[in-house]
């Protein structure tokens, strides 16, 4: 069932998609667009320049405010949307956490006003996924017909001229990735057992995610990348940045959850989500911020997307079991459950870490003392 959201029959869910959570603001950009007389490409809901602000945030002449969606690199996000007015597929490739799905997400919406239509890459994902399939019982019943065939969202996406969303692709086995080949291509999907094709109507492409950190990834064939326009997005450039990312991630979803609590820090000391960041980013880099101190690394990828789950688990135990306040003890048992992936290896990292970092931290004495007390 469709409805538009905030109206009576709209249902109460859990996360809804990105052009439900900001219907006002896509509004606001459309009609910001017809003010202005900005050049749409086909079947785009609005103009590059538009989809760029929706993603960046920025104020609109008639005072609407547009919540930054991805903080980073301007240009970046401009190369990405001038690569899907274009013929050719967007890849978004980086290390686990650097918003890839989310910012594939926010793509589609602001370009095709939907995204739903979304392949999620597996060791199991069949070439039917990326093609399309047979509603069997009528197959048997009638033999081949356009009713018994079941339309994938790659095929959706072409019959419709908007953008279909591959995420994870290189988890997906190489012979199934490799049918998106002919459809990149020649922007068709024959169905020979009909004896016809599908052909992409203008506005249709793909956005794709990947990375190559994950256990159980499969590397694109030559031919499959050559059809990609690849954008890297990199971790953020500084404490500062992740920690602004971080805190606005997690307000989201303690709004969404209902989480009545209170993420900041008083009387001048460090955040939690100062110090989850800086703990990650020192265990990611090998060396303490200030470069005096080596450190082993985990095995775990310790992204921001990680920092989020740990300070939103705070937050949930701050409201349930705590005072409102997020404080160490909150955070403590997500952080070491984050670092700490393999229980002989990683133990040691962390073990090293905390004693040699953390206790020479005055101001995180708490932080030490709630970690040593969880063994």
């Amino acid at each position: 069932m469709t409805t538009t959201p905030g109206s009576p029959e709209t249902p109460e869910v859990l996360r809804p998609h990105a052009e439900q959570a900001y219907a006002d603001e896509l509004a606001a950009l459309r009609a910001h667009d017809a003010d202005t007389g900005r050049v749409r490409p086909p079947s785009w809901q609005l103009s590059p320049g538009a989809v760029t602000t929706y993603l960046l945030g920025g104020e609109l002449p008639d005072g609407t405010h547009v919540s930054p969606k991805y903080v980073g690199s301007r240009r970046l996000v401009e190369i990405a949307v001038a690569s899907l007015a274009t013929d050719r597929a967007l890849l978004l490739l980086g290390v686990p956490g650097t918003a890839k799905t989310w910012v594939g997400e926010h793509l589609a919406a602001a370009i095709s006003g939907t995204s739903t239509l979304v392949v999620q890459g597996t060791a199991g994902t069949a070439e039917e996924a990326l093609r399309y399939g047979w509603n069997y019982a009528r197959l048997l019943a009638e033999g081949p017909s356009e009713a018994a065939l079941v339309p994938s969202p790659v095929m959706r996406a072409m019959c419709t001229g908007a953008l279909v969303r591959i995420e994870e692709l290189t988890r997906i086995p190489a012979d199934v990735q490799d049918a998106l080949i002919s459809i990149l291509s020649e922007k068709t999907l024959p169905v020979p057992e009909l004896d016809t094709e599908v052909q992409a109507r203008p506005g249709f492409n793909v956005i794709a995610t990947a990375n190559n950190r994950d256990k159980g990834v499969n590397d694109l064939s030559s031919a499959l990348k050559r059809r990609f326009n690849t954008v890297v997005l990199p971790l953020p450039d500084s404490v500062e940045q992740e920690v602004e990312i971080v805190r606005s991630r997690v307000s989201a979803l303690g709004r969404s959850l209902d989480l009545p609590a209170d993420l900041g820090a008083g009387d001048g000391a460090p955040s939690e989500i100062e110090r989850v960041v800086t703990v990650f980013r020192e265990l990611r880099s090998g060396s303490t911020l200030d470069r005096r101190t080596s450190l082993k690394s985990p095995s775990a990828t310790l992204s921001t997307a990680e920092a989020i789950s740990v300070m939103t688990n705070g937050l949930s135990l701050a409201a349930h079991f705590g005072d409102g306040v997020v404080r160490a003890a909150d955070v403590a048992a997500g952080l070491v459950g984050a670092v700490v992936k393999d229980p002989v290896a990683d133990a040691i990292v962390w073990q090293e870490y905390l004693e040699t970092v953390v206790r020479d931290r005055p101001a995180w004495a708490d932080l030490y003392r709630a970690c040593r007390e969880l063994g």
